[in-house]
């Protein structure tokens, strides 16, 4: 008697109507992470859900399945101040790469001992007596396997939006924030502190992509991923790439859209006014 009691407490609980339990009999719901994408995929096409909700639900989704090392800046890109430095040092360093957070190392590289906000360097202002070592924040170290799921959890429950990615040696392999994290959702965070689109540049993002301005020339699109004939003699009316990739799909791009040309793979990052902003571009996979 003791087994099937839950059994009946459990009946009692469904809230699920006949009809509902009958309708995911005869349609199960998706097995895997692919169907579930096709099912978010399903939805869009019959309007019961956006193109940026598909978007960010699909980030959600692949983002269960990623860890820090996914996603880091690695050690090499890292902007770190040495806590020998002078303040005149360390304010040049926040002014020319405009972080508001540094990893703090003492002797060498790997030996991150705290994180210096940009903002504590004010109180040198007032006080230049003050010494740097009191400003420093202490710093999170995480493992390369980590969960993005968990991380994030963590950023969210300890206020803390930088922490030191470390390899299965011990030594520094990266650094992840929490927009790095929250990227992997909504896309590319742009701040104030961003280099505008008009100047057309291209940047190398932390997972071996690129962010390529839509107004970037397109002659500098084949010299920077050295490939040629980006644009046929049939498409010399266009210099930017984004004017290019848009008369391609002969449609306004949308966020989340892929394109493919002369070897790269065009993601849609941001648009703006009917036009692309940003892309991510990396080379098309064998």
């Amino acid at each position: 008697m003791s087994d099937t009691q839950p059994a009946r407490l459990a009946d009692k609980d469904d809230k699920r109507t006949f009809l509902q339990k009958l309708a995911e009999f005869i349609h199960p719901g998706p097995d895997s992470t692919a169907e579930l994408i096709e099912t978010l995929a399903d939805a869009e096409d019959n309007n019961i859900i956006g193109a940026e909700s598909r978007y960010m639900l699909e980030g959600v989704i692949r983002m269960a399945e990623m860890s820090a090392g996914d996603v880091m800046v690695p050690a090499t890109r890292m902007d770190l101040v040495n806590i020998a430095a002078v303040p005149d040092e360390l304010l040049q360093t926040v002014i020319s790469t405009a972080h508001s957070r540094f990893p703090v190392y003492d002797g060498e590289r790997d030996n991150i001992i705290g994180i210096l906000l940009a903002k504590d360097l004010l109180k040198l202002q007032s006080a230049p007596e003050f010494k740097i070592r009191a400003l420093l924040r202490p710093a999170v170290f995480v493992p390369e396997s980590k969960g993005l799921n968990d991380l994030l959890r963590e950023f969210r429950g300890n206020r803390n939006h930088l922490a030191i990615v470390i390899d299965e040696f011990g030594r520094v392999a990266g650094l992840i924030t929490i927009e790095d994290v929250l990227e992997q959702i909504v896309g590319e965070i742009e701040d104030e502190f961003d280099i505008a689109a008009d100047e057309g540049d291209i940047f190398a993002l932390a997972d071996r992509t690129y962010r390529v301005s839509g107004v970037t020339p397109i002659e500098r699109v084949e010299d920077a991923f050295g490939v040629k004939q980006v644009a046929s003699d049939l498409d010399q009316e266009f210099d930017t790439i984004g004017g290019l990739i848009a008369h391609d799909m002969g449609h306004v791009p949308k966020r989340g859209e892929h394109h493919s040309r002369a070897g790269l793979n065009f993601l849609v990052l941001q648009t703006k006014g009917g036009a692309v902003k940003w892309f991510k571009v990396s080379p098309e996979m064998p």
